[in-house]
């Protein structure tokens, strides 16, 4: 079942195009990892999906309707998206930052119900994170503000949450709580997920769905063993990787890798380094 899709989609900044005439879809109650190099598109993408950024041309859909003409408050009923590197107002506590999640189903001077209060104290319980509900944010780990985020976003009552980068500045064993937890949420409680993700052994490992993007335009879509392959990676990377199978869970994982030389490196030459200032002539 696809709820959510995009119809010859061109978004950008100014007169520059980031993702280019892309036509894709969101499988629905599916982990969905985007994956792609730097600058090729993957948080435009995610932005535009959930009406952040305007798009340029084109369309994106939900249950049917163009989402450029849904109130934005029955919006946010249907999606949360937690940005990059989300932010909050110094001293707020926990529980006041959870409690922002209500704010579609507010009216007239926005005071919390009772549903809402149980609604938050469930989102805090869910994400481990009721311990701290009196806690200021910013005296958190990195690890326990990205559980705090995500709270917020189930506090809105949503069935589709985007992440952009859900782990980056996290160490290994928080990275994998993390994603541990969204993956439970889509588990138990039929979430679509739909996040960003640099780590392509993670992406392999977590992923139901994979879209692989290069400068704007999709190069694959599919499962793990579709998309994490030498062919792929070759072409979305310029990376000659070495692919296994993780021993616990059957997945592809990309065991080393080298940089592809010559005719086959990155056309843009992007990455190229300049010689250095104390070599001989």
């Amino acid at each position: 079942m696809v709820r959510l899709y995009t119809d010859q989609l061109n978004v950008g900044y100014g007169e520059k195009t980031i993702v280019n005439n892309l036509t894709l879809e969101i499988p629905d109650q599916q982990v969905t990892i985007i994956i792609g190099p730097n600058g090729c598109g993957k948080s435009t993408l995610l932005k535009s999906m959930s009406r952040i950024i305007p798009h340029q041309s084109g369309s994106i859909y939900l249950d049917g309707s163009s989402i450029s003409n849904e109130d934005t408050k029955s919006l946010a009923r249907k999606m949360a998206i937690l940005p990059q590197t989300p932010e909050s107002a110094a001293g707020l506590t926990v529980g006041e930052l959870v409690s922002y999640g209500r704010f579609p189903y507010q009216k007239g001077f926005g005071r919390l119900t009772k549903k809402d209060m149980e609604v938050i104290n469930w989102a805090l319980e869910v994400t481990g994170t009721a311990s701290y509900k009196y806690e200021a944010v910013d005296s958190l780990s990195g690890g326990q503000r990205q559980r705090v985020w995500i709270a917020l976003a189930l506090a809105q009552e949503t069935e589709m949450i985007f992440l952009d980068e859900p782990t980056t500045y996290l160490d290994m064993a928080h990275q994998l709580e993390i994603l541990e937890l969204l993956q439970k949420l889509n588990r138990e409680q039929d979430r679509t997920i739909v996040m960003v993700l640099h780590d392509l052994n993670h992406a392999a490992r977590f992923a139901d769905h994979l879209i692989a993007l290069k400068a704007g335009r999709i190069v694959k879509t599919g499962t793990s063993e579709e998309v994490i392959n030498k062919h792929v990676l070759r072409k979305v990377f310029q990376i000659d990787a070495e692919i296994g199978r993780d021993p616990r869970t059957n997945k592809p994982i990309c065991i080393t890798y080298n940089l592809l030389k010559g005719e086959e490196e990155n056309e843009e030459n992007t990455y190229a380094i300049p010689a250095y200032a104390g070599a001989r002539a």
